[in-house]
């Protein structure tokens, strides 16, 4: 996959997962093992570049004595979801026309 569309599609992941409610680090990966492998080496760089985007905000939370950070999506992490999405949509018409001359075996 084009790494640059790896990396937007990560990003997009990461703020789905907080969809829900706010979440922390490990169990954002937790929450996305089903749907893509992605560590927490991997992950702390991309919510960082969506917090300096402000696509995401964070506080401090404590939990079992020791402070957890809170990662919580903005509107501008929904409007980049809806984003994708359309782009996504407009990316899949075209690889339906390019599938379409390409042999299955």
């Amino acid at each position: 996959m084009d790494a640059q569309l790896k990396k937007g599609t990560l990003e997009v992941c990461v703020l789905a997962s907080l969809i829900e409610g706010p979440s922390y680090g490990y169990k954002i990966v937790k929450d996305l093992k089903d749907v893509v492998d992605i560590s927490e080496s991997t992950l702390y760089p991309i919510l960082r570049r969506l917090e300096k985007g402000e696509y995401l905000t964070t506080h401090s939370e404590e939990a079992n004595g020791r402070l957890r950070k809170i990662y919580e999506i903005t509107d501008e992490g929904y409007e980049k979801i809806m984003d994708y999405v359309i782009d996504f949509k407009e990316l899949l018409k075209i690889y339906k026309y390019i599938e379409r001359g390409v042999r299955h075996d």
